[in-house]
């Protein structure tokens, strides 16, 4: 799942976490946190949920698609067909 490494490190550290500390908490390694906070890396969404919370936030506050923006939420919710039914494809 897409994240948006560098918002997760801004919460992170507005929290007061130090990388490894709060990987500890989030269940991961502090190497695999440091390679989303990156963008080097993707997190499973189970991780993603970890590590939302223990920022006390949403996954879609983590990730570029909705970055906290309510309506992203339709998008996330639309299937995969839904832009070419939207342009005519489908009588």
């Amino acid at each position: 799942m897409k994240a948006d490494g560098p918002g997760i490190r801004s919460r992170r550290e507005t929290n007061g976490y130090g990388l490894r500390r709060f990987a500890k908490a989030a269940g991961i390694s502090a190497s695999h946190l440091s390679r989303i906070e990156r963008g080097v890396t993707d997190p499973q969404p189970e991780a993603l949920a970890r590590i939302a919370t223990h920022l006390g936030c949403t996954i879609g506050d983590l990730t570029p698609e909705t970055n906290g923006d309510d309506s992203g939420n339709d998008r996330r919710r639309a299937g995969p067909d839904d832009d070419e039914g939207s342009r005519g494809a489908h009588p």
